[in-house]
């Protein structure tokens, strides 16, 4: 019996014991010893990405589901693809673990030409993701893959990179160094007495408003009594599907919807749940949040970081707001007046968005009834995405509707792929652009090699289209840099083996999405938007242009 593995065979063996079961990466001279030791075993899922800033986007829509996502990658070079990647985790608050090679320990910082070395490249990571660490000694790997895992999964969750030099991977370790998984540490609810002030403000309340962000999504419960109580409530993006758009007291994400900010300017408390309050999504903070303001969030430096607050409680909002339901007796703020200018809201808001969508207002409803209701929608930071994609779209369901936080483009096929193996048997659309799609092509071979039930749904406008409608509006129509010459993405999907259609009347909509949804597996569907129209997006509403 051996008495001794290597710590590649340890690191596999740990992220088993932590019910890993897939892990997106690229294979390199100074990352084998792990990547072989997790085929030897045979129990986690080895996704091979073509790059390393898909792996880690996969990964990071992964571990939004999951709990925890893993990439590997290389060092170096390598190392620096998956930076792109680790910045949206950050911004996501994704529980992501980046393992990553190194060179020989004698090596490291020695400036000497070693292959796939780099200069600080620990820096680079720890300036990238929530932190990162180094292992020195074979001895020390398990505890520092540990170490990495809890503090990924520590809210505020984030990033954690771990470098592995290559001759410490093959060093062979005592069996007993392989320790049982380390659980995250518990949060402390805030002090009683912050919480019944909290309560006693949101019952003096006679219209209250409720902002819920990504910090609230595992209180979709709360939020509903909360609703129901009488509490209208407003979501950021990342928040859609807290509660569903058909409860009759969302506002959904119309939070820059002239009606929905009248009605907004009448409620007389604003709380805000774990939400930072995005830029984009509050006219650079100069949306009127009407006062009191009321804040809950887990990170201590969230409080009044872009609106002045009346008052901040430092906490995860699962300890907060279903305290807060529970004060409120069924029914005890409905007003029918009130709810009737709800609806009128964001009935208005709805409407002048599907006017400014055109056809393509169309589209998203062929979509709705040809994706199952539990269906997701990844969506690329394109037009239609950040149109009719991100607010038309249905949201029924948290984490529902998946996209940059950071609002990078050419994530959607990535994210889409670690989306769909973090929930198998669930059918995932992608939207993406064609100016996005084009920054990795190369991982619709890891979507046809992997048979992920995806649909990508191109938006093919022939280049940035986000960039004509910035340029038009705000540097008087000068079209500079923006047209792309693109493949023909059917034949490409085609040649890669996937099933594609092209769609260029939105009559044909309802049929081809249909049936292209209805693959066990990937497929592909080309919008073309010169056939069908264009659709006018300036970018989000500004303050002012820098």
């Amino acid at each position: 019996m051996n008495t001794t593995i290597t710590v590649g065979e340890a690191i596999a063996r740990t992220l088993e014991s932590y019910g890993v079961t897939t892990l997106y990466g690229i294979i390199s001279i100074h990352n084998l010893p792990i990547a072989d030791a997790i085929g030897q075993r045979g129990a986690v899922r080895f996704v091979p990405a073509r790059g390393e800033a898909g792996a880690v986007t996969m990964a990071d829509a992964h571990g939004r589901f999951s709990g925890l996502g893993v990439a590997l990658t290389s060092t170096g070079v390598g190392a620096g693809n998956a930076v792109g990647g680790l910045l949206e985790a950050l911004n996501a608050g994704t529980p992501l673990l980046h393992l990553t090679g190194q060179v020989e320990k004698a090596w490291l910082d020695a400036d000497c030409g070693f292959i796939h070395e780099t200069r600080d490249q620990w820096g680079i990571l720890r300036a990238s993701g929530k932190a990162a660490l180094r292992v020195t000694s074979a001895q020390q790997a398990i505890a520092l893959l540990h170490k990495a895992i809890q503090l990924a999964q520590t809210p505020p969750c984030g990033p954690v990179s771990l470098e592995i030099p290559i001759d410490i991977q093959n060093t062979p370790i005592p069996v007993s160094l392989l320790t049982p998984p380390c659980q995250p540490p518990c949060v402390a609810p805030p002090p009683r007495e912050a919480r019944e002030r909290l309560i006693a403000r949101l019952k003096a309340a006679k219209r209250p408003l409720l902002w819920v962000g990504g910090g609230a999504v595992q209180c979709a419960g709360a939020v509903r009594q909360l609703a129901d109580a009488g509490v209208t409530v407003i979501s950021s993006t990342h928040g859609r599907g807290i509660l569903a758009d058909d409860h009759p007291r969302s506002l959904r994400a119309f939070h820059n919807a002239s009606a929905v900010e009248a009605l907004m300017a009448q409620c007389d408390l604003t709380l805000i749940a774990g939400s930072r309050l995005r830029s984009n999504e509050t006219r650079s903070w100069t949306l009127n949040l009407p006062a009191p303001r009321l804040q809950m969030d887990l990170d201590p430096a969230a409080a009044g970081r872009n609106y002045a607050m009346d008052m901040t409680i430092t906490g995860a909002c699962e300890t907060l707001l279903p305290a807060l339901a529970a004060a409120l007796s069924p029914g005890e703020k409905v007003c029918a007046e009130w709810d009737r200018a709800i609806v009128d809201a964001v009935t208005a808001a709805e409407a002048e968005l599907r006017e400014q969508c055109g056809p393509y207002a169309q589209l998203n409803d062929a979509l709705a009834r040809s994706l199952p209701a539990e269906g997701i929608l990844v969506r690329d930071i394109t037009v239609s995405g950040s149109l009719w994609g991100s607010r038309l779209f249905r949201a029924c369901r948290p984490r529902h509707n998946v996209h940059s936080l950071a609002g990078a483009i050419g994530m959607g096929l990535a994210m889409s792929i670690g989306t769909a193996l973090a929930n198998p048997g669930q059918k995932i659309v992608a939207l993406v652009g064609d100016g996005g799609l084009s920054l990795g092509l190369g991982e619709l071979a890891t979507l046809a090699q992997e048979k992920v039930n995806v649909t990508l749904l191109v938006m093919n406008d022939g280049g940035y289209g986000v960039m004509r409608g910035i340029q038009d509006k705000y540097f008087a129509g000068r079209q500079y840099y923006n047209r792309l010459h693109t493949p023909d993405f059917c034949a490409v999907a085609t040649a890669t083996g996937l099933r594609a259609w092209r769609l260029t009347h939105i009559a044909e909509a309802d049929a081809i999405l249909a049936e292209a949804l209805a693959v066990s597996g990937p497929s592909v569907v080309e919008v073309d938007m010169h056939a069908i129209g264009p659709l006018r997006f300036a970018g989000p509403p500004q303050k002012t242009l820098y």
